[in-house]
């Protein structure tokens, strides 16, 4: 018999029978099988934090884990680690990798890698052979393979009636449809970009991306699914005009997501005054206004979901001059410090963690989880007060592309609870 008692924790747990009480917690064998004031004997294995919050377990939508073709960024063990470290019990992985995951058995390839590990993989399949943006993938076999999702990852799909295409045939293959995860950009108008367009960007020299290049690449593909139906997901959207457009589609009553990478909620173009190419990213940092309009859409529920947009790079292709440096930043260690530490004070934890949450999962279609007895454990565990500098020891993957080194940030995960599995990163769990 496995068993464990978390102590003295705090639920927080939108919908969920214990939501904002202060309890222990039995698992036993991977099920809660009590809430409440427990009896806790010295041989127990418990953990035991001052501080100790848990709520339903996170979920990531947005992560390159570089396997197959790329291991040595990251792989899919490690970027499991990484993603349990930051407090996610499941994660959904992109397809664009060397060779791009495009059919069924790139679908159960990573599946069977993961296959064991605490933190769930969840595929997304590529939207277009080859994420060429010329010819549907096989949806179907990806979907039966286990496939959550389809995406292009970054690659635009140019072709409009293939978009409309796929917004239709994924219509159909549940009652909501599956998700088509778009990354709303026009490749013409941001080409040869480097970093938001703007006061910032004409005074480094750099030529900009348009907020435009996001918002016109979104309209069209809002249009196209008021004409089909369909579920559309807009990825790390990064712009105000951006939230506008999915508030107005929502009020249409349009199957419509979205979601924001967590260090868009936080830093500003003016990271980029020292040309450092940790804070190359896309879609790049925005200014203040932008950034406010973000972090509104995420209080009113607007953006379904923060995401980590873990992109792992090594320093090959990232301690470089800042043009030929390549985009992105590994996010799932940080995620949750990132986006606390950006909304602290602006809204309440409970809408934060929802954002985590189960706000992905609606986005999959996936149920709600709660800390209930006899629900099976899908916890996670975190601080949301803590103060701490994130130092190269608290990162777990093999690629340490991050801006937030040395950075003070407030709240962190601690560790998952993931069926008869537990994985504490921050806080030692005492188990005799």
């Amino acid at each position: 018999m496995n068993e464990l008692i978390l102590r003295k924790v705090t639920v927080v747990d939108p919908g969920g029978p214990h939501h904002d009480s202060t309890v222990d917690i039995l698992i036993r064998d991977g099920v809660i099988v009590k809430v409440g004031s427990l009896r806790v004997a010295r041989e127990d294995r418990q953990v035991n934090y001052e501080g100790l919050h848990a709520s339903p377990g996170w979920v990531d939508l947005r992560a390159h884990f570089r396997d197959p073709g790329e291991e040595w960024k990251q792989g899919i063990t490690n970027g499991l680690d990484a993603a349990a470290a930051g407090g996610f019990t499941a994660v959904a992985v992109l397809p664009s990798t060397d060779p791009v995951i495009d059919d069924r058995s790139g679908i159960g390839y990573l599946l069977q890698q993961a296959k064991g590990h605490p933190v769930r993989l969840l595929p997304i399949g590529a939207l277009t052979k080859g994420l060429k943006g010329q010819q549907l993938a096989e949806l179907h076999d990806q979907r039966e393979a286990g496939a959550v999702a389809f995406s292009d990852d970054q690659h635009a799909v140019r072709n409009t009636r293939l978009m409309l295409l796929a917004l239709q045939y994924s219509a159909g293959m549940q009652a909501k449809g599956i998700p088509v995860m778009v990354f709303p950009n026009d490749p013409d108008l941001s080409k040869g970009g480097q970093m938001h367009e703007g006061p910032m960007s004409t005074r480094l020299g750099m030529k900009g991306l348009p907020p435009l290049a996001e918002t016109l690449a979104l309209q069209r593909d809002i249009a196209l699914l008021e004409y089909t139906g369909g579920h559309l997901h807009a990825a790390t959207i990064s712009t105000a005009e951006s939230v506008d457009l999915i508030r107005q589609a929502k009020a249409k009553k349009l199957h419509v997501t979205a979601s924001v990478a967590a260090h868009n909620l936080l830093l500003d173009d003016g990271c980029l005054r020292g040309f450092e190419t940790c804070y190359k990213v896309l879609p790049p940092l925005r200014d203040a206004h932008h950034i406010e309009a973000l972090r509104e859409g995420v209080k009113d529920g607007t953006i379904d979901a923060i995401v980590s947009d873990h992109r792992p790079e090594d320093r090959e292709h990232k301690v470089l001059e800042y043009g030929p440096a390549a985009f992105g930043i590994i996010g799932l260690e940080t995620a949750f410090a990132v986006a606390n530490t950006a909304v602290k004070g602006r809204m309440s934890l409970r809408r934060l963690i929802e954002r985590f949450a189960n706000g992905p999962r609606a986005v999959l279609g996936l149920s709600k989880v709660h800390i209930a007895e006899g629900a099976k454990a899908d916890i996670t565990l975190f601080d949301p007060e803590v103060d701490w500098t994130c130092t190269e020891d608290d990162l777990v993957s093999k690629s340490h592309n991050t801006p937030f080194l040395g950075q003070r940030l407030t709240g962190r995960a601690l560790g998952v609870v993931s069926g008869v599995q537990v994985r504490m990163g921050a806080v030692e769990q005492v188990a005799r």
